[in-house]
């Protein structure tokens, strides 16, 4: 695992994939407030084919305005990358920046008490996509 991302590596198709990570992303207080589909985007801009590979903006709402009230240049940070793409015909990869990454860069206490609470909703929504 790298140093700033939590994963899951699931074994199923990529829209149900997408489906479970949305909803365990719900169950632990997010919501989704942009979506960057990256497949499409190099198809359209550079005209190259890639699997499927979507980023979700995770956003809880309560969580960032403790964050913004600690520190409001936090806001660059936010909101919490989500990543789920295709690895092959029967995997995908979930990825979640982790956001203790917020309290390495800004070394404030208070953000970092933020970024612990938001580092283990994400790692309960991980845990509960399964495999």
């Amino acid at each position: 695992m790298s140093d700033y991302s939590l994963r899951r590596t699931l074994h199923t198709g990529f829209a149900e994939a997408v489906e479970r990570v949305r909803a365990a992303l719900a169950e632990q207080g997010f919501g989704v407030l942009t979506e960057i589909d990256v497949a499409a985007t190099m198809k359209a801009k550079l005209d190259l084919d890639q699997p499927p590979y979507l980023i979700l903006g995770a956003c809880n709402p309560p969580l960032a305005h403790r964050a913004l009230t600690a520190e409001a240049s936090v806001g660059v940070l936010l909101p919490c990358n989500v990543v789920v793409r295709t690895l092959d015909d029967t995997r995908v990869l979930v990825e979640a920046m982790d956001p203790r990454v917020m309290s390495r860069i800004t070394d404030n206490p208070a953000v970092a008490e933020v970024a612990d609470e938001a580092r283990g909703r994400l790692a309960g929504a991980l845990a509960a996509l399964g495999d």
